[in-house]
């Protein structure tokens, strides 16, 4: 059986906004199959966004048990992630899924991962997918050198990941949250 590979998830909390882009690509083999892809979505009554990588069965089951753990934990999401990276690693169902993912919130920037990690990012920046690299790459650089606000990097970054990496499409799902105030 070929694997499936698709996708670029990126993260970016500038100027006040924090922002997760997806790309629409599913390809099977050296065949896109599907153009559309749904890959970014919110949960918890539409305060968290978040954005996967990889088996898209995985992923839904992930997207689940991630919300039943932001109800348990009262929007929580460092809490709701922390506890999901644990059963994710943990149980036996669960450590076989094949995904990587993102999930943001007024707060936080949170990657998480099947080795039970729950990454911060520092930068406000955090990607997942074979075309991550090049769209962390390209929203690094356009922070640094460009007065654009948080969706503008994303959807550039994006763009650029698009015409590198042949497993990424510049058909977006974007989605938006104010970030909450430094201080």
């Amino acid at each position: 059986m070929q694997r499936i590979r698709s996708t670029t998830i990126l993260a970016v909390r500038h100027k006040g906004e924090v922002v997760m882009a997806g790309d629409g690509q599913v390809s099977l083999g050296q065949t896109v199959i599907k153009h559309q892809a749904r890959k970014v979505r919110r949960l918890h009554h539409d305060k968290v966004i978040t954005g996967f990588a990889g088996s898209t069965a995985d992923a839904f089951t992930l997207y689940d048990r991630l919300e039943q753990k932001l109800e348990q934990f009262n929007g929580s999401l460092m809490r709701a992630a922390v506890e999901l990276a644990k059963d994710w690693r943990t149980d036996k169902m669960l450590r076989r899924l094949e995904a990587m993912m993102i999930a943001v919130d007024s707060k936080y920037s949170l990657l998480l991962s099947g080795s039970g990690d729950v990454i911060e990012s520092d930068s406000g920046i955090l990607a997942v997918g074979s075309g991550g690299a090049f769209a962390q790459a390209a929203a690094t650089a356009l922070i640094a050198h460009s007065a654009l606000d948080a969706e503008a990097v994303a959807r550039e970054a994006m763009k650029i990941a698009a015409s590198i990496c042949v497993y990424t499409n510049d058909n977006l799902i974007v989605e938006k949250l104010l970030a909450a105030p430094q201080g």
